[in-house]
């Protein structure tokens, strides 16, 4: 049986998809867009938080209650490659391509759930 420190170190060596994503309502094709450094875990977590009715979102929220899951899809929209640079910051490259379909995408109001944000 492996010991905690070996478990920590082969869950630090571990690669995970990475990018961005979209929550897509395919009623009315309203789209939910954000970023992560682990796509997987994200989608469940966002998942997990829309079907026990307290996801952060209350419009996403709403339209998920109403319609349920299967009116909706999870879709990556972009992957970031990781490097063999240690000094790359992931989590900002994340959120930098986020921005970028952000402006792209405009996914507000009608188009979207995102909220944007104050100047």
């Amino acid at each position: 049986m492996k010991t905690n420190k070996e478990l920590k170190e082969e869950y630090k060596q571990m690669k995970f998809k990475m990018g961005v994503f979209q929550i897509r309502n395919t009623v009315n094709n309203k789209i939910f867009v954000e970023s992560s450094i682990n796509l997987d875990a994200i989608w469940n977590r966002h998942r997990v938080q829309l079907n026990f009715g307290n996801h952060r979102n209350e419009e996403l929220q709403k339209d998920w209650t109403e319609l349920g899951q299967d009116k909706f899809k999870y879709e990556i929209i972009s992957e970031i490659e990781e490097n063999d640079n240690p000094e790359t910051d992931y989590k900002k490259e994340v959120k930098l391509l986020e921005e970028m379909y952000m402006e792209e995408l405009k996914p507000f109001g009608e188009k979207g759930y995102n909220r944007r944000k104050p100047i």
